[in-house]
């Protein structure tokens, strides 16, 4: 696996942890990198990951509701949440991140990760988003 990969998937991860136990502080960050295991490089990434999605939190959340047509945004599960949440962020803010590469990485961490069906989820929120970030 690519360092890209480990650190987006380890993004993911996080996130859904914080999540599941409603705790909005980053105090456990440093305990999830040391039993999570990245490389420093990976590291270096994921960590970039979950800083941007912390500085535009309200933003790419907003993106991905308006995104999810006939979808509540608390309704979906957390696994895909959280994918979409990672890759926003990609899309929206990482402008050395072609937006194809990110929907990609994004597919397959859902394949992995959530259920037969989060793939063709997750592609058609992050294409739209990406076709409303193109526009001028």
């Amino acid at each position: 696996m690519g360092v890209r990969r480990d650190a987006r998937e380890a993004a993911v991860q996080y996130l859904y942890q914080r999540e599941l136990q409603a705790d909005e502080s980053d105090a456990l960050l440093e305990e999830f990198f040391q039993l999570r295991g990245l490389s420093p490089s990976a590291r270096r990434f994921c960590e970039s990951l979950l800083q941007g999605w912390m500085a535009h939190r309200k933003e790419i959340d907003e993106a991905i509701s308006c995104h999810a047509r006939n979808y509540d945004f608390s309704r979906l599960s957390a696994v895909d949440r959280n994918i979409l949440r990672i890759a926003c962020q990609e899309i929206l803010f990482c402008e050395d991140i072609p937006p194809a590469v990110a929907i990609n990485e994004a597919i397959e961490i859902a394949k992995k990760f959530s259920t037969a069906e989060s793939g063709k989820f997750v592609n058609g929120i992050l294409d739209n988003i990406r076709r409303v970030r193109r526009k001028p």
